[in-house]
């Protein structure tokens, strides 16, 4: 029997006593959206769940670990946590103390570094002008280009700030990260970006902004400690979906792949992150620095700057966009829109999986949204729970797993179809 921070994986003697007993929940996928579902399940209802994930560790892409020079780092790139909910910061400050940190940002254009988002500084600094507050609204304005209608990022920003603080910061960096022209993604891309009239050089603006106080990981095990929640790392659900009993799963992958890409693969932009530790105590002066229009890379962060540790080195990221690797950014494109609303007609019609997170959905969600959609979808699966409280008896036989696998629309293992191997 093997342990993860005193969580106890369902291995040889604790996989035959779990195979016994059988699942309430399988979860596929211990990131957000499947640990909160699975704290839930376990802590509000006493359900028995399977957590189970392809990669060695739990939560995520928000896993965090310490290098070799003992720095904690995030392997998957900066996370950083802000949210506008409380329900969703006080739900998490079960598992976690906060470090107050607020998140700023400089980019590289034209030689200088200078504010991003936008702001009076970006301006004045660029420009060489000495502007106020509300001189530069009346520059944005007279900058502007005037849209009839804002369908693409390319609107969103030439109607805001013009054409030339368009290149400078937008275009080259969304050709970079998404590998199309601004003019060719939705609105919804560059809308998350705010243009600022002050010198408000924070980030982000959200009422709660912090990490957590001994990184991500430590608040995933808390969440997931409970007696009730087993986990299976390194393992793809469909190698045990016929061979552990479940009544229901919670699915957290690509939506594609469950249904076996019957309609063609869904798009999503990918990265590939390159981490150095240097024999220096800083590299930067915020904690990113992105690089809209030089060098294959779009950003560097600085960990140090985000964690709060103290260390005589420092460990950076470099960020390079990929159009192949793991599945990150869903493509925000209309007919990528119309490919997704294929498999979510299919999802509906299987009673016995739940569908969330981004990948599940489809989603470009920050970290608290997903949160926010898990915690929303529990007390909908609380409310099936309760109306559904009576389970026959002989369910978790081998003929009930198979007949709880069918409804799921996953076929029973001698069976032969496209869920078979979603």
């Amino acid at each position: 029997m093997s342990e993860l921070n005193g969580m106890m994986a369902p291995e040889g003697a604790a996989a035959q006593a779990g195979a016994e007993q059988g699942f309430d929940y399988l979860i596929v996928g211990a990131g957000f959206a499947g640990s909160v579902l699975a704290e839930r399940l376990a802590t509000q209802l006493g359900l028995r769940v399977l957590i189970v994930d392809k990669r060695s560790h739990i939560g995520g892409n928000a896993y965090d670990r310490h290098d070799d020079a003992g720095i904690l780092i995030h392997p998957y790139g900066p996370h950083i946590f802000h949210t506008n909910s409380a329900d969703v910061f006080d739900y998490l400050s079960q598992f976690t103390q906060w470090r107050p940190y607020q998140h700023r940002v400089l980019a590289n254009v034209d030689g200088q570094l200078v504010p991003m988002p936008i702001n009076l500084d970006t301006v004045n600094k660029l420009y060489g002008l000495k502007l106020t507050s509300f001189e530069l609204e009346a520059f944005f304005e007279s900058v502007a280009e005037k849209r009839e209608q804002i369908r693409t990022s390319e609107d969103v920003v030439v109607a805001k700030v013009g054409r030339d603080l368009y290149n400078k910061f937008f275009r080259g960096y969304t050709r970079k990260q998404w590998g199309l022209d601004p003019s060719e993604l939705d609105a919804s891309v560059t809308a998350r970006v705010p243009t600022r009239t002050n010198r408000d050089d924070r980030y982000f603006a959200d009422t709660f902004q912090a990490m957590p106080l001994h990184g991500y990981t430590r608040m995933f095990e808390k969440m997931l400690a409970h007696p009730n929640i087993k986990i299976m790392l390194n393992t793809d659900y469909r190698e045990i979906q016929h061979c552990i009993p479940w009544k229901h799963m919670v699915y957290t992958g690509p939506i594609d792949t469950f249904f076996d890409c019957k309609y063609g693969k869904l798009p999503y932009r990918s990265l590939e992150f390159r981490h150095e530790t240097l024999p220096q105590e800083q590299f930067q002066e915020v904690g990113t620095v992105n690089y809209p229009n030089d060098y294959g890379y779009t950003r560097i962060s600085e960990f140090k700057h985000i964690t709060g540790q103290k260390h005589p080195h420092t460990s950076v990221v470099y960020e390079y966009p990929r159009a192949e690797g793991d599945p990150y950014y869903p493509v925000p494109q209309p007919q990528n829109a119309e490919l997704y609303k294929r498999y979510e007609a299919e999802a509906e019609l299987l009673p016995h999986v739940t569908f969330v997170g981004r990948l599940a959905t489809y989603r470009y969600y920050n970290m608290d949204q997903v949160v926010a959609q898990s915690l929303a979808t529990f007390k909908k699966l609380r409310q099936r729970h309760e109306a559904d409280a009576a389970v026959p008896a002989g369910l978790f036989s081998s003929a009930g797993a198979t007949r709880a696998a069918a409804g799921a629309g996953l076929a029973s293992p001698n069976a032969t179809s496209a869920s078979t191997t979603a």
